[in-house]
């Protein structure tokens, strides 16, 4: 049995909740493996809508098992929110696995990300502001909290002195703020020591086992590909790898044990927060997909950035994460123009790119070149087949993943859970 990675393959929120949910009653385990809070799932059930942040989509799904791997960074607060939140809709939140490696977003981490961006001012990078960044960093820094290092309140107060001698000096010195108690952050850690206890495990000890028993375990990554630490829009890009060798580290399974890598790919492109973006619209095109397609962030309420397909950007996608499949959703917000642009190559200083720029330089610099496709005009929402589709989104269809470089198996035709068209299995 399989072990899949699910991931964006463009700028995030391309719909990665509805994909593993679809998958999630076929699934024995759904692992969140990166990010943090700063990630944002809708998944849509009948006439119920849930925003998920830091759960895994899983979740929602009876007799899936959801995991919240090692290479994620956790809110105490948030994430007990969240189980609240759901406990009190109906939904069994019981069998959630938390990994004791898994870090902890600390109060301070939080001010150090909110300060730090206000002192950039025009250079800010458009953070979440939620202290992800900071905790990923105290991680590489060796200075961060640990789930497990609730447990043990000496070793916890060691670790908290030892951060906060660094950051009060920053935070007094540097930026005029108030220095930050040690005992006042030991004693909020140690609050919601009691309340995790139920779900901390050794995750990396339960998936290599389901996996030893041909278990279905499903990795699912948080944000997208182009906002990944290494192979993203750096410096505009999140503290951790969403890309499928995120999974491996992430969660502790070796890649030999990854049969299938899924890229979620929007039918057009929206990114949030400040970078690059070659095929951004500023017209009423950018605004009609904005508005049809409800692209407001999940985790941060910000209007998303919208443009057309970008063809460069998904074949940069299959590459770096070795996808086998890609999901392809939102192609019925495409329904009513007449012809629909997609990118397929940058114009950079009078010569035709096609490959995406590994220059921050020429990336910020490139002009999208563009082919205009066939619109359609029929709603396609109740489409249960590829051959249900018109002929002309079918063809738009086959062209992307023709520039994309990988079969598109599945097509989301709308927000439901039932409203997808599954032309190859994942499974």
């Amino acid at each position: 049995m399989p072990a899949l990675v699910l991931l964006g393959a463009q700028w995030g929120d391309e719909g990665k909740g509805k994909a593993t949910d679809l998958l999630g009653g076929s699934v024995d385990y759904v692992v969140r493996y990166q990010g943090g809070n700063n990630a944002g799932h809708t998944v849509v059930v009948g006439d119920q809508k849930y925003a998920l942040h830091l759960l895994p989509s899983g979740i929602l799904s009876p007799g899936c098992t959801p995991v919240i791997g090692n290479g994620v960074v956790v809110d105490p607060s948030v994430l007990l929110s969240e189980l609240s939140g759901l406990n009190e809709r109906g939904v069994d939140t019981s069998k959630l696995l938390l990994s004791g490696n898994a870090h902890i977003i600390t109060p301070y981490n939080v001010t150090v990300d909110k300060v730090t961006e206000r002192f950039l001012g025009k250079r800010k990078i458009g953070t979440t502001g939620r202290g992800i960044g900071p905790t990923y960093a105290d991680k590489i820094n060796r200075v961060g909290i640990r789930v497990q290092d609730l447990y043990d309140e000496s070793i916890l107060t060691q670790k908290v002195e030892a951060a906060l001698d660094v950051k009060n000096q920053i935070l007094t010195k540097l930026y005029n703020r108030r220095a930050i108690a040690v005992d006042q952050v030991v004693e909020e850690l140690l609050g919601y020591a009691d309340k995790l206890a139920p779900y901390v495990a050794d995750t990396v000890l339960v998936l290599n086992q389901a996996l030893e028993e041909d278990k279905v375990v499903l990795f699912e990554g948080g944000q997208g590909t182009l906002l990944d630490i290494d192979h993203g829009t750096y410096p505009f890009v999140t503290s951790s790898n969403p890309t499928a060798g995120g999974a491996c580290t992430g969660a502790g399974v070796g890649p030999t044990k990854i049969s299938r890598v899924i890229g979620i790919l929007k039918a057009y492109t929206t990114r949030v927060g400040a970078g690059p973006f070659p095929t951004e619209l500023f017209d009423e095109d950018g605004e009609a997909l904005r508005r049809i397609g409800g692209e407001r962030g999940v985790t941060t309420g910000r209007d998303r950035r919208c443009g057309w397909f970008d063809a460069v950007i998904a074949r940069y996608a299959t590459r770096v994460n070795g996808l086998t499949d890609f999901f392809l959703t939102k192609l019925d917000v495409l329904t009513g123009w007449e012809q629909i642009p997609v990118c397929v190559a940058y114009e950079i200083d009078g010569k035709r790119v096609e490959e995406l720029p590994y220059s921050q330089t020429d990336f910020h610099h490139a002009k999208p070149v563009y082919e205009m496709l066939p619109g359609w005009s029929e709603d396609i929402s109740k489409a249960k087949s590829f051959a249900d589709l018109p002929k002309n989104a079918q063809s738009y269809v086959k062209a992307l993943e023709e520039m994309s470089g990988a079969p598109i198996s599945a097509i989301g035709v709308g927000p439901g859970r039932d409203e997808t068209i599954e032309i190859n299995s994942f499974l």
